[in-house]
């Protein structure tokens, strides 16, 4: 078969599937229409303050909606937050104190997480360096959550159970809102006040239910990812109980501003916009990863998930074996992009990651993961991560491109 041979093949064995999404979609869609018209949101809410951000209709308003499209008590949704690393870190350090532990319980955190926590770096004001402990079960040989020893692994000062979603820059399976959900119900069952909290980064909308739907205490995400819906210029949030967000917010700011401060320089519009088209976009990504774990799969590449499995967010990992396919493959993706197209992608020390990183994606944001996007550490066994895509006919024709440029395995 020649390139548009395999993806016309590939097209077709995935059309109930990529009918499915469209029905998903739907819903969750609905979903947000709901909280819209439930807080009457009208162009009044589009006007936004300046300075300390008080008395902000609009963006007051837009967390309560993102609460209830969460199906959280509370959330925090502010351009303030710089990343999802940040916003998770602001949780973090919102509900530990000194003699905490921390038990991470899908093994190894991302990347960025590792001098937050104190794995890596020094003196830098980390979990570790205020006395927080930290701890982590490792992932079965079948890239599993070890359910086993999770059932015996709450101990007395075990505040905070951290549960990472997607998979990361690891090769495991993203997790599914019902193993969220069997994580949650084996935690509380060895210590009820033991805290929840999800890195939801990548998987808003991928289901019909959000982690604070099956019982999770605290979550928190990035804008420039999923609920953005492509066009969120910045920012991130936070959701879950009231109590838990509020201390969130109190790290974002400071203790007695809290959630009053903030403000939203005119992005208020494009706050409630990107949500609404969330859903949407979310599900074109979603065809896309089901698109390029097909065709690579097909052409003797090991891929992650696998091309008919469910998905639990918007990343499709193919392990393409060599440095030098992977920076063949990024550069297609850079050559397919609507933004930079004329752009060589090249490996590169990034903030927060141990290894060299190549990332493509000639993105109208920048950085924003739910448009086409690829990327991956320059360390074996050289596996690329891609994610995104506005619409999954432009996924299709960088895979073109992606295809020529790696051959078959």
């Amino acid at each position: 078969m020649n390139n548009l041979e395999h993806l016309r093949a590939a097209e077709r064995a995935l059309l109930e599937i990529f009918y499915g999404i469209d029905a998903q979609v739907k819903h969750n869609l609905q979903r947000v229409l709901n909280a819209f018209r439930d807080h009457h949101l009208g162009s009044h809410h589009f006007a936004g303050v300046s300075g300390y951000g008080h008395d902000d209709l609009g963006r007051d308003t837009l967390d309560q909606v993102f609460a209830q499209v969460m199906g959280a008590e509370s959330a925090l949704v502010r351009v303030q937050i710089v990343s999802g690393t940040h916003a998770i870190a602001c949780a973090l350090y919102g509900v530990l104190r000194p003699g905490d532990e921390m038990l991470a319980v899908v093994g190894s955190p991302y990347d960025t997480l590792e001098e937050v926590i104190g794995l890596r770096g020094q003196n830098q004001g980390s979990l570790i360096d205020f006395g927080i402990k930290y701890r982590q079960l490792e992932l079965t040989d079948q890239g599993k959550i070890n359910w086993q020893k999770l059932s015996t692994a709450i101990q007395e000062n075990t505040r905070l159970v951290l549960i990472q979603r997607s998979c990361g820059y690891s090769w495991r399976s993203s997790l599914s809102i019902d193993e969220i959900k069997r994580v949650v119900e084996i935690v509380k069952q060895q210590n009820p006040r033991t805290i929840c909290f999800v890195d939801n980064c990548y998987g808003e909308f991928i289901d019909t239910r959000e982690p604070t739907h099956v019982g999770a205490d605290l979550m928190a995400g990035s804008l420039i990812k999923n609920p953005g819906g492509t066009i969120v210029t910045a920012g991130g949030y936070i959701a879950g109980k009231a109590d838990l967000v509020e201390a969130a917010a109190c790290r974002l700011t400071a203790p007695g501003i809290g959630s009053a401060g903030g403000a939203t320089f005119d992005q208020n519009r494009l706050l409630f916009q990107g949500l609404f088209l969330a859903p949407q976009m979310v599900g074109e990504a979603m065809k896309g990863t089901y698109l390029t774990g097909y065709v690579f799969d097909k052409l003797g590449y090991a891929v992650n998930p696998l091309p008919l499995a469910p998905r639990g967010d918007v990343i499709q990992a193919i392990k393409l074996g060599s440095a030098k396919k992977l920076l063949a493959f990024c550069k297609a993706i850079q050559q397919s992009s609507p933004v930079g197209s004329y752009l060589d992608p090249v490996p590169d020390a990034m903030p927060g990651y141990e290894s060299q990183v190549v990332m493509a994606g000639g993105t109208f944001i920048e950085g924003s993961t739910l448009e086409l996007s690829a990327d991956g550490p320059l360390r074996e066994p050289y596996i690329v991560y891609c994610q995104g895509g506005t619409h999954w006919t432009h996924v299709s024709l960088a895979l073109q491109v992606a295809i020529e440029a790696v051959g078959e395995f």
